[in-house]
């Protein structure tokens, strides 16, 4: 039995909570999984993970060799990481992104990247949802606004400048709001979180404090591309990230409003699990978006702390 391997079989378990998604994740047959956590067992004398047809759980030494096996298994990559330190990085990747960010940020430059390190392979999922890193076997993800999960290393990168726009059709129809009291008169897209189905707040930074409004309208959406578009056709009022309507400005297919009082920005963060951050394959992509990132001055500034 190759003990190393079954170790990290094993970790990868524990990780997903299920034989199913670790074996999706290491890209091996669910079977094989299941014979190497046995044939562990046996070696060991113990039973290490308790198993039903709705639920997996550690025993209390299952718990302590799992313990264990995350030690060893970091020293091991640290050692490598010493005697090899020209070492290419290898192996696959998985990054979760924001959906509208990955799409137009992320993804039309990924060939670089790829170009870069050939030996990565790399999967990219798109959520605005909070996501299970560890369980869903994700090394790496990109996220906007106020961190909670104290479980994960979150590495800030900047802060992300939104607008208040509308189209020039609406505001044909409706009259443009001269203050952030004019907008209880008017319509917004209302963006709704996918997760909580509460909607985000519309805030402006007046005098360099954050300032909360609450505008009136009858469509909301979860999406960042959707809130966009509802934008573009003349349906409300809405707040966007500015690197994503920027051309559409360029181009006065939507206005600038209440210049003088912004949306508040939102931090912009990497998230990755505790541990992690020795793997050659995360260190060099944390270093190659947050280089990409850098070049998007409407997306990330440096840090902006609002009161």
């Amino acid at each position: 039995m190759d003990k190393l391997r079954a170790m990290q079989v094993f970790v990868r378990i524990v990780e997903a909570n299920s034989f199913t998604r670790a074996a999706e994740t290491l890209g091996l047959p669910r079977a094989a999984l299941t014979a190497t956590i046995k044939n562990l067992e046996a070696y060991l004398g113990t039973t290490l993970l308790q198993r039903t047809t709705r639920k997996l759980a550690l025993t209390p030494d299952g718990a302590d060799y799992h313990a264990q096996c995350v030690q060893i298994l970091d020293a091991v990559v640290a050692s490598e990481q010493a005697f090899r330190p020209g070492a290419a990085p290898r192996g696959r990747l998985r990054v979760d992104l924001p959906d509208a960010v990955g799409r137009h940020v992320i993804l039309p430059h990924i060939g670089g990247f790829a170009d870069a390190w050939p030996e990565l392979a790399l999967a990219f999922s798109f959520s605005d949802r909070l996501v299970d890193l560890t369980q869903q076997g994700i090394d790496c993800a990109l996220r906007v606004g106020d961190l909670q999960d104290s479980a994960l290393v979150g590495r800030p990168i900047g802060s992300m400048r939104f607008v208040t726009c509308a189209a020039p059709a609406y505001l044909g129809r409706h009259g443009t709001p001269r203050s952030i009291e004019d907008l209880a008169n008017h319509q917004g897209i209302v963006h709704f979180s996918g997760r909580t189905g509460r909607p985000f707040d519309w805030d402006f930074i007046v005098g360099g404090k954050e300032v909360k409004a609450h505008v009136p309208g009858r469509i909301a959406v979860d999406n960042a591309d959707a809130n966009v578009a509802c934008a573009l056709q003349g349906l409300g009022i809405t707040q966007a990230a500015r690197y994503q309507v920027r051309g559409h400005l360029e181009r006065g297919e939507l206005v600038e409003l209440l210049a003088d009082t912004p949306p508040a920005p939102m931090p912009v963060s990497l998230l990755y699990p505790q541990g992690r951050t020795a793997a050659p394959k995360l260190r060099v992509f944390v270093e190659w978006i947050t280089a990409r990132l850098a070049g998007e001055p409407d997306l990330c500034l440096p840090v902006i702390n609002v009161s």
